[in-house]
């Protein structure tokens, strides 16, 4: 796979499926996860619509550009935002999430595309939020999937689905793919499946495990507040997708996406969690088709 630099000292590692003449569709992943969890098939079937699909990997994940030099504490760094002293949580971080954005748009740039079909998911939606909030001109419509505006009071986590996602995963190979199957509390509850849930982990151990980036990267999605008020005055073409049985970012949190875009359409699916179930990727494809045509 490809590595390219996205911006001063960030390279970025990402796949291209298609036809490079066909419209950009860039594929944002979310928190601590690489680019594969966006499936190659799922990649392959949008591209076969006539996309040219990008997938990449995040800063601080997969094999994109580690910041090592900054450790952060996770601990200390959700303790200082619960006290309210941002500023000490600031410093602590080294990137914010607008720097993420960036980084999606630069590599748009560096492959010589002036303007994208920018899809996001969880973390990812907030990345893609972003970037239209920020570079508009450069995105030519909005997919928010499974995120939220950064308002507290919409999209919480269940108290379970928060407690699974904060609990460290084992360090060696064969407990951290066991451990994969914690995150059935948010998926599908029709089509939840530990067996993928485990082999997408093992996939990811073996490409490129790294957990101290997890926390540079929660860092900057918690510290980028409310997009509450830039997304009133949002005026690109958006998509909601949410499922209705996510527990770790709640359906209030796509609700109140698209109740704050101008003219956004919300599409929550009844048998999607926080995961992309395969039986659900003819729906979500075709919505995807429809609103990038």
């Amino acid at each position: 796979m490809p590595m390219i630099e996205a911006a001063p000292g960030v390279s970025i590692q990402y796949e291209t499926f298609g036809d490079q003449a066909d419209p950009a569709v860039l594929l944002v992943m979310g928190f601590s996860a690489q680019m594969i969890a966006w499936h190659e098939d799922f990649c392959r079937a949008l591209a076969e619509r006539g996309r040219y699909v990008i997938r990449y990997d995040n800063r601080d994940c997969g094999l994109s550009t580690k910041f090592d030099e900054h450790p952060v504490d996770t601990g200390r760094l959700i303790s200082a935002v619960s006290s309210g002293d941002i500023p000490s949580a600031l410093a602590m971080v080294p990137y914010t999430l607008t720097d993420m954005a960036d980084d999606g748009l630069g590599l748009l740039t560096a492959l010589g595309i002036e303007r994208a079909h920018v899809v996001g998911s969880s973390m990812g939606g907030m990345i893609a939020q972003t970037m239209a909030v920020n570079q508009p001109a450069r995105v030519l419509t909005l997919t928010s999937m499974m995120s939220s505006t950064g308002e507290p009071d919409h999209g919480r986590s269940s108290a379970e689905a928060q407690a699974v996602l904060s609990s460290p995963k084992p360090p060696d190979r064969e407990g951290y793919v066991a451990a994969a199957e914690r995150e059935l509390t948010w998926a599908s509850k029709r089509y939840g499946n530990p067996a993928r849930l485990r082999e997408l982990a093992a996939e990811s151990y073996d490409r490129a495990y790294y957990p101290a980036g997890a926390g540079r990267q929660l860092g900057a999605m918690i510290l980028a507040g409310s997009r509450s008020d830039a997304l009133r005055k949002l005026r690109v073409p958006t998509l909601v997708i949410h499922g209705l049985d996510d527990t770790l970012v709640d359906p209030s949190g796509g609700r109140r996406t698209a109740d704050l875009i101008p003219g956004a359409e919300l599409l929550l699916l009844p048998d999607m969690g926080h995961d992309r179930p395969r039986e659900l990727w003819p729906e979500i494809i075709d919505a995807l088709d429809a609103h990038t045509h």
